[in-house]
C-alpha cells in the first residue's frame, strides 16, 4: 500500500505501523524499556530509557529495512538492494538482506568507522567505500546492476517500521508524556512521531542534533530539506548530509520541537550511562539522554520521559578517546 501511495505525499498512519509490527515479528528484539531512578533524581523527571541498542545489529535501523524489503516484489528481492550509510544502516541492511536470502551493496564512506564496515562485510553485505557523495555512487551502481534501493531513512515504509518503537514505548510506559530520539536524516524522529502523535493525544516528541551536525532544525524552519553547513560530530550516526523529504513532512506535522546538543553533552550522557545504568550506547544513541540532561526545554518537574538510547556500534578505539 505505501510503496503505491508515496507519489500523494501521505502520511505514516498509526494501521501501517502495527502492520510493520506484524513484518517485523519473531525476527527482532522486543527490546526493554526500563526506568532510571538515578537519571530521575538528578533531572527531577521521571527518566524511563528505551534500550534500542540491544536490538539486532546494534541499533533500532533493522526494523525499517525490514518492512522496507517486505514490500518489494519478488523480481526486486532477486535482482537484490543497495544503500548508503556510515554504518547503522549497513549493517541492517546487510543483516537482513541475507536473512530474507536477498543480495545486498552498500556504499560506505571511506572514512567509515572500521568496526562498522567490518560488521556489515561480517552480516553478509558487499560493501564499496568511496570519497565521492555517497548517494551519486549508490545511483551509478543501481543503475549498472539493476538493484533497488532501500533508502536509509527517506521511505514510507521505512518510517513504518521505525514507528515500532514508540508504539513499544507506550505499551511498556502507558502514562508517558515525552519522548526524546536523536535525528540525523530523520527516520527514526519521524516514525517515532507519527505513531505518537497520531495515538496519544497530548505527548511531545522531541528530535535531538548535534550542533554540529543541524539539519532537520534549519529544515523546518525553512520549509524544505536544507543541507548542513558543517558536519562536525562525534555522532556519526546523526551526521547525514541531508534529511529526507518525507522525514520532513513528518516532523513538521508531529514533532513537538527540535533541540541541540553538544559534543561534551554527549559525552557526558556516555559517561553516565555507562557508570550508572551499566549501558554503552554510541554517541548518536545518548543524545537523546544528553538533551533530557541538558535543561534546555522547559519541562515540569515529574514529567514522564523516555529517551531512545538507539544504538550501542560504538568503536572501542574511539570510546577510549572520548572518554
Amino acid at each position: 500500500m505505501l510503496r503505491t501511495m508515496e507519489a500523494l505525499e501521505t502520511f505514516v498512519t498509526p494501521s501501517d505501523v502495527r502492520a510493520a509490527r506484524d513484518v517485523i515479528h519473531g525476527r527482532l528484539h522486543r527490546t526493554p524499556t526500563t526506568r532510571s531512578a538515578y537519571l530521575s533524581a538528578v533531572t527531577g523527571l521521571d527518566i524511563h530509557l528505551k534500550l534500542e541498542l540491544f536490538q539486532k545489529t546494534g541499533s533500532f535501523k533493522p526494523r525499517g529495512v525490514l518492512n522496507n524489503i517486505h514490500h518489494l516484489v519478488d523480481a526486486e528481492k532477486r535482482a537484490g538492494v543497495i544503500s548508503l550509510s556510515a554504518g547503522n544502516h549497513a549493517q541492517a541492511l546487510a543483516w537482513a538482506a541475507h536473512a530474507i536470502g536477498v543480495p545486498a551493496t552498500i556504499v560506505m564512506p571511506a572514512t567509515a568507522v572500521q568496526s562498522k564496515v567490518d560488521a556489515t562485510r561480517g552480516y553478509g553485505g558487499e560493501v564499496i567505500q568511496t570519497n565521492a557523495p555517497l548517494m551519486d555512487t549508490a545511483l551509478e551502481i543501481q543503475r549498472a546492476r539493476g538493484l533497488t534501493l532501500v533508502h536509509p531513512f527517506d521511505n514510507l515504509n521505512t518510517i513504518a517500521g521505525t514507528g515500532t518503537v514508540a508504539l513499544e514505548i507506550l505499551e511498556d510506559v502507558p502514562d508517558c508524556e515525552v519522548i526524546f530520539a536523536g535525528c540525523g536524516g530523520g527516520g527514526l524522529l519521524s516514525g517515532i512521531a507519527a505513531f505518537a502523535g497520531q495515538t496519544r493525544p497530548g505527548i511531545h516528541v522531541f528530535g535531538v542534533e548535534p550542533d554540529g551536525a543541524l539539519k532537520m532544525g534549519p529544515s523546518v524552519e525553512a520549509g524544505h530539506p536544507v543541507a548542513p553547513e558543517r558536519l562536525a560530530t562525534i555522532a556519526d550516526g546523526l551526521a547525514a548530509p541531508f534529511v529526507g523529504a518525507h522525514n520532513l513532512r513528518h516532523v513538521v506535522k508531529f514533532v513537538t520541537q527540535m533541540t541541540t546538543v553538544t559534543d561534551e553533552e554527549i559525552i557526558r550522557a556516555i559517561r553516565i550511562l555507562m557508570e550508572r545504568c551499566k549501558v554503552v550506547a554510541e554517541p548518536a544513541g545518548a543524545a537523546s539522554l544528553a538533551a533530557a540532561l541538558g535543561g534546555r526545554l522547559a519541562l515540569t518537574p515529574g514529567t514522564v520521559v523516555c529517551c531512545v538510547i538507539s544504538g550501542g556500534n560504538v568503536d572501542l578505539a574511539k570510546l577510549k578517546s572520548l572518554l
